[in-house]
């Protein structure tokens, strides 16, 4: 296995990580506005050639670095994204269920968002 980059795509709402060229796995999320800004996770997807290689584990991480490099929260939906910050409470902040209420009526008033 080559060295995986993880990459931000804000336009597309992606989370990508990258071995060469090749996209081998990514977060789909959101920014959450109101009543606080948030990144939300929706799905976690790994090309299934790369599961088993800490791909998931490795863009969840990126994921709530990223949000506490922007001064934000993670509220996150997907429920691969709640196992792990369940794991790692330490780099995984618990998100207000406010947050993470609103975070739902979001996705619910956005049905072909994912």
């Amino acid at each position: 296995m080559g060295e995986t980059e993880i990459r931000d795509d804000r336009a597309a709402g992606r989370l990508e990580a990258l071995q060469g060229d090749e996209v081998v796995g990514h977060i789909e999320y959101f920014v959450l506005e109101s009543p606080a800004r948030a990144l939300v996770p929706v799905h976690t997807i790994v090309e299934p050639a790369h599961e088993g290689k800490g791909i998931a584990g490795s863009l969840a991480r990126e994921l709530y670095r990223m949000a506490a490099r922007e001064g934000v929260v993670v509220a996150p939906l997907c429920p691969y994204v709640v196992k792990w910050a369940e794991r790692h409470p330490d780099e995984a902040p618990v998100a207000d269920p406010g947050l993470l209420a609103a975070a739902t009526d979001w996705l619910r008033a956005h049905p072909g968002r994912f």
